[in-house]
């Protein structure tokens, strides 16, 4: 079966792309198709922005398409402060990594407690085709810090500021063997969605 992964993500093109391939899925990516979408994705959910999306590629590609968003989710901010879809660009302005750590620890310093501000990513994914729409949101907990380690990810920024509780490490200074660990765990249910709801559909 062939699939269309509708990311230019490459962590989402490798992670997921290479877990579908796994299971006999042939996967292609946005990179080879010739047409290429203006898509409004600033739904506030984003399993909204992943619906859109699914659908808007599954039209122009006619293949089952899967579409993928996530957004971050902070305990105690005001709505019209929480990240939700846009958790690098704030009123307007993309932020770098030094301006989005900056920025995120100002938020655990002034609605956290004792350094510490809880939250989750929510993720959102949609398998569409012929009209058939299958959509999934997975919540994944985060405990975010005013105190940042000294390991700082290239275009992961926020991972020198999340604090895994289980093993007592910021997220950027997980080996890679526990972030391949933590990272199947969390991603496991939305690969057998994906999965089923591939073989749902009738080709």
């Amino acid at each position: 079966m062939k699939v269309l992964l509708a990311t230019t993500n490459k962590s989402k093109i490798r992670y997921y792309g290479q877990r579908l391939i796994e299971n006999g899925v042939d996967v292609i990516t946005l990179n080879d198709l010739d047409k290429k979408l203006d898509i409004d994705e600033n739904w506030k959910k984003p399993v909204e922005n992943a619906i859109i999306k699914a659908r808007a590629y599954g039209k122009i590609s006619n293949l089952p398409t899967v579409a993928l968003d996530d957004g971050l989710f902070l305990d105690n901010l005001p709505d019209e402060i929480q990240p939700k879809t846009h958790v690098r660009r704030v009123n307007g302005k993309r932020l770098n990594d030094d301006e989005m750590v900056n920025y995120y620890i100002d938020l655990v310093e002034k609605y956290g407690e004792n350094g510490i501000l809880n939250g989750f990513f929510l993720k959102g994914v949609c398998v569409y085709y012929d009209g058939s729409i299958y959509s999934y949101e997975k919540k994944s907990n985060r405990c975010f810090t005013s105190k940042k380690s000294d390991i700082l990810k290239e275009g992961y920024p926020l991972s020198s500021i999340q604090y895994v509780k289980e093993l007592g490490k910021y997220k950027s200074e997980l080996t890679y063997e526990e972030e391949k660990q933590i990272k199947e765990f969390e991603e496991k249910d939305i690969i057998d969605f994906i999965l089923n709801s591939l073989n749902s559909l009738k080709l």
